[in-house]
């Protein structure tokens, strides 16, 4: 014999997916803050890198050329005569105006995304 009770309509309740959501929001609103975090630091140790290889190839440079300064501009280059690739900015900041000489211990550059944070590598 048929029973003559009907199935129930599938799907979801209005509050069921409210509580769904409610749960969404909350872990979005808490890994937002983290994630910006991570970007800064990532731009930050970005910045540091570009700022130890311009250190580096300034030494290099410095050494075998027998000079005791030398401004970025002429560490850079695709040729085989440059100690370094060009370098790529992370969040616009400049670094053309560097002039590194055998008195340096440290080189350092402003970040340009709106705080102006200094970023410094010493040598």
């Amino acid at each position: 014999m048929k029973s003559t009770r009907e199935c129930p309509d599938k799907g979801f309740t209005l509050v069921e997916i409210m509580i769904v959501m409610v749960i969404i929001s909350l872990l979005a609103a808490m890994a937002i803050p983290a994630f910006s975090k991570v970007r800064a630091s990532a731009r930050q140790k970005a910045i540091t890198n570009n700022l130890r290889q311009i250190g580096s190839a300034a030494q290099q440079y410095m050494l075998e050329q027998g000079v005791s300064q030398v401004n970025e501009s002429r560490l850079e280059g695709t040729t085989t005569t440059a100690y370094i690739r060009p370098i790529k900015t992370v969040i616009g900041e400049t670094y053309s105006g560097l002039t590194i000489n055998t008195n340096t211990t440290q080189i350092s550059v402003i970040e340009n995304d709106g705080d102006s944070t200094r970023i410094t590598f010493n040598l």
